[in-house]
């Protein structure tokens, strides 16, 4: 109970991490017209979920005070489905159709920037609330000595 601030921060800051990985393979992937399965690459979105436990314990405490978390965890990765691709006529491209055109990923740089700022300023908001945790927790101890 001492570290569960501590361990909700962590965990964020885990999960934003997670999600800062993903907007990059997203940025790196912008123009793969071809990737190893033979198709577009597809952009990646990241979903979280509050952290469950099943202990009973756990559970016990959680329901006697409503002001108890768990902390945060990336739920799945999913296919951005409803995007559409980018069409760019250049008949050229070794991956172009039958009538010039290119079909290159569904990712936005501007929205995966905005993206990346999202999870940055989060995961600097969690470090914040890990680092005042550990400050209560020093100055509680400094009061017992």
């Amino acid at each position: 109970m001492l570290f569960q601030a501590m361990d909700i921060s962590a965990s964020g800051m885990t999960a934003q991490r997670f999600r800062t990985d993903i907007i990059a393979e997203n940025v790196a992937n912008a123009t793969t017209t071809r990737t190893e399965d033979g198709g577009v690459y597809t952009r990646q979105v990241v979903t979280f979920e509050e952290k469950r436990t099943s202990h009973f314990r756990y559970v016990l405490e959680s329901a006697r005070s409503q002001l108890r978390g768990n902390g945060v965890k990336v739920s799945h990765v999913a296919l951005d489905m409803t995007t559409d691709y980018i069409l760019d006529y250049d008949p050229s491209h070794p991956d172009a159709d039958e009538n010039g055109y290119v079909t290159y990923p569904n990712v936005n740089i501007v929205t995966e920037m905005t993206n990346l700022i999202d999870a940055s300023r989060s995961y600097e908001a969690n470090a914040t609330a890990f680092d005042a945790s550990k400050n209560l927790m020093q100055h509680g101890l400094a009061i017992g000595q």
